[in-house]
């Protein structure tokens, strides 16, 4: 257990009433074993079933939780800009609130920023080693949109929109407010532009678990996210242009364990 920085754990959640009471025991009791200090964030984002008032009581129980409301629904993107600008640590996470990646790996993923010195720390379902449960479907979209992202971004990541992610606060904050997507897109565009921007960046296998209750529409979100590839790279051979032609150094590193 390491006891010198803060971390918070952003849940982001709509329409959880009938799981975010046990997500937020779940994850209390797992930081437990990895650090005496944390705060958990319920980023609620305009919930109609009753996971306001649920997010609400808990954080009046237990002092470590806070309860963030938004009254219409913002979107993961914008939902995750805010929770993590209300954060107070200097470890920086967000896990998704089905706890669809196995709660044993919450201890790498964060020591990889306390530790190990990494800017910012991403679970992978896609690495040779990972345990993956998902439809076709899904795994053949999911595998075509991150084979454009590393093919048209020259992302060295094979996962890029796993939910279980971590960051240093600081490095973090230098790009936030370059990140311009506000939806399912935020996760690709934050890795694509840290890489770029020389930090270093952790991938490792996880086991995963596809959820029952997925809010990603797949013909809308894939539609969407294939024209923001194509929006960011755009913006990145700007940027290589006002450098003076001089491509930013692409930094990460996939770890298999």
């Amino acid at each position: 257990m390491f006891k010198r920085e803060l971390v918070s754990l952003i849940l982001p959640a709509y329409n959880e009433a009938s799981s975010i009471e046990k997500t937020v025991f779940i994850t209390a009791e797992t930081l437990l074993k990895i650090t005496d200090r944390f705060e958990i964030i319920i980023a609620e984002d305009g919930s109609k079933d009753g996971t306001d008032q649920i997010a609400y009581n808990l954080s009046k129980k237990y002092p470590y939780v806070v309860h963030l409301h938004s009254d219409e629904r913002q979107g993961r993107g914008r939902a995750l800009n805010r929770a993590l600008k209300a954060a107070s640590g200097e470890i920086l996470c967000y896990i998704d609130v089905d706890l669809a990646t196995d709660m044993i790996h919450l201890k790498e993923l964060i020591h990889s920023i306390s530790v190990e010195g990494y800017d910012f720390s991403t679970g992978s379902r896609m690495m040779p080693k990972s345990d993956a449960q998902r439809s076709l479907k899904r795994g053949v979209a999911s595998n075509g949109f991150n084979f454009l992202v590393r093919t048209i971004l020259s992302s060295n990541i094979y996962d890029h929109q796993c939910g279980f992610k971590a960051f240093k606060r600081d490095s973090l904050f230098n790009l936030l407010d370059e990140v311009q997507d506000k939806g399912w897109f935020w996760d690709t565009e934050l890795l694509v532009l840290a890489q770029h921007h020389g930090y270093k960046v952790k991938e490792f296998p996880v086991t995963w678990q596809e959820g029952n209750a997925t809010k990603v529409d797949l013909k809308k979100d894939i539609f969407d996210m294939g024209f923001q590839i194509f929006r960011l790279q755009w913006n990145l051979n700007k940027q290589l242009k006002m450098n003076g032609g001089k491509p930013c150094e692409v930094v990460s590193e996939s770890k298999e364990i």
